[in-house]
């Protein structure tokens, strides 16, 4: 009998040393620049992505998981007869999930779950690793997408942005409202709701003022959440900004575990560099 294996797509912006921990298997999503494609994070960094995107005044597209990834790292799974958990980003903002179950079919092999997170970035970790510790715990492939799934709904994720011109460049706003919100200094909340992204709220002012108004913002569903852990996600920028956030965090005294994690080439190629966000469970 096979073993049960978690596996996720790159944007589940879980760190080295979580994914070494729960031995979680990664499959890169793709960086696309000047038409050649770079695995997230194995061969691109967001520091290469903002340096091309602000030489190209442009963001570089992402694209779903390859069939080469899946072949070199499923496969083996696969031979060795292991039930396979995969946990991706939402469907509306990728064909990855889709992509792992043509796989599957393919191979003509029934013991890969895809399991479509509705979110994105840690709002993905979270999930991947209530499935880690499921596995761990000895529950089977169907109990550990039972219980992911049923909550699902309870993962409240969101990102303040700095900058507009990213989300101007990646088409999500015109370049005019770019140009008049860098100007006024306003600061988009983007939060997941049925697995789309969208602005749930604007700040106004600079960005420590903002992130202040965010998580203030963030206090109600903050005491209803889960104790077990929060992460900070934030893309590479202002290292003041996760410093803030998590002493808010420790200050509110609810979680047992405080997260901080880096994001990878889809949220930094489409918010930009200093975007944070605070991701968690509701009970």
């Amino acid at each position: 009998m096979g073993k049960v294996r978690i596996v996720a797509d790159s944007t589940c912006d879980l760190s080295k040393e979580q994914i070494e921990k729960h031995g979680i298997t990664i499959l890169p999503l793709c960086i696309v620049m000047d038409g050649k494609s770079y695995y997230d994070w194995e061969e691109v960094t967001p520091q290469e992505i903002y340096k091309w995107a602000d030489e190209h005044k442009t963001t570089p597209k992402t694209a779903a998981v390859t069939f080469e990834i899946l072949e070199n790292r499923l496969s083996p799974m696969m031979e060795a007869g292991d039930d396979i958990i995969f946990i991706g980003i939402s469907e509306d903002m990728s064909t990855t999930c889709n992509v792992v179950r043509m796989f599957a079919e393919e191979k003509e092999y029934d013991r890969l779950f895809v399991i479509n997170s509705m979110n994105l970035s840690s709002g993905i970790g979270l999930q991947v690793l209530k499935a880690a510790e499921l596995a761990e715990d000895g529950a089977t492939a169907e109990e550990i997408v039972e219980a992911v799934e049923s909550a699902r709904g309870r993962v409240r994720a969101s990102f303040i942005v700095d900058t507009l011109t990213y989300l101007a460049r990646g088409g999500r706003c015109s370049s005019v409202a770019a140009f008049v919100g860098n100007a006024l200094k306003i600061h988009p909340m983007i939060a997941v709701k049925d697995g789309k992204m969208g602005v749930a709220r604007k700040y106004r002012g600079n960005m420590y003022s903002s992130l202040e108004h965010y998580m203030n913002d963030l206090r109600e569903e903050l005491a209803t959440a889960e104790t077990k852990r929060v992460f900070v996600t934030y893309s590479i920028g202002d290292p003041e900004l996760p410093v803030r956030a998590k002493k808010f965090l420790e200050e509110l005294g609810t979680f047992d575990e405080i997260c901080e994690t880096h994001a990878g080439g889809v949220i930094s190629s489409h918010c930009g560099p200093s975007t944070i966000g605070i991701l968690f469970y509701v009970k």
